[in-house]
């Protein structure tokens, strides 16, 4: 449903999720994953191909069970329904890609605890359609994930003169001294306070005007 309280289409979920109400700058969630893997695209790519998979398929789940689930023991149904999908995520990186998983470390298990995968089955799954649900976390999950990507790939660039570990020219050569402190995580809180403040900015010029 949209904010006044009208059904939304497919373009409603997707302005909503990436722009209007997105989890992280808009909301400020998530941030624990924004700062510990995007100091390398590919890390962030899996991470964020993890929470759409997860957020997407738990909320859609949840909104399927919703009219089974006792009340007082949802919380409890939904935090198993998004571990069985992030334990899926976990057990194909580590059956195919163990590098991958020993590289992104405890966070796709963090995936668990992330406020906008329970706060989306919580707030929009527990009380609307399957579809809409999926399309709910779907675009949330693209929301998150278009800002982390934002973050990751000038923290590559600027750190270690590469894109997805392949060399950029000029800023793989010594003519660049490489800004280590972007891959470090100050680096991190830098490049997200940045990406916030302009997209902030373009919201409040955009309501003004």
């Amino acid at each position: 449903m949209s904010p006044n309280g009208t059904p939304m289409g497919t373009w409603g979920f997707a302005v909503q999720g990436l722009w209007r109400d997105n989890p992280i700058f808009r909301q400020v969630l998530g941030i624990c994953s924004a700062l510990a893997v995007t100091n390398l695209v590919m890390n962030t790519v899996v991470m964020c191909a993890a929470l759409v998979f997860t957020l997407s398929l738990s909320a859609t789940t949840v909104s399927i069970l919703r009219l089974l689930t006792p009340r007082n023991i949802r919380m409890m149904v939904e935090t198993l329904i998004i571990a069985f999908y992030v334990i899926i995520v976990d057990v194909v990186l580590g059956a195919y890609w163990p590098s991958m998983r020993a590289s992104l470390g405890p966070y796709v298990g963090l995936i668990i605890t992330n406020c906008i995968v329970m706060g989306r089955c919580e707030a929009y799954g527990n009380s609307n359609p399957p579809l809409g649900a999926f399309r709910d976390g779907f675009f949330n999950a693209l929301g998150y994930s278009f800002i982390l990507l934002l973050v990751a790939v000038p923290r590559e660039i600027l750190g270690m003169g590469t894109f997805l570990g392949l060399p950029v020219p000029f800023f793989a050569t010594p003519a660049w001294d490489k800004w280590i402190i972007m891959v470090m995580p100050p680096g991190a809180f830098f490049m997200l306070g940045i990406v916030v403040w302009i997209f902030r900015d373009i919201q409040q010029r955009r309501e003004k005007g």
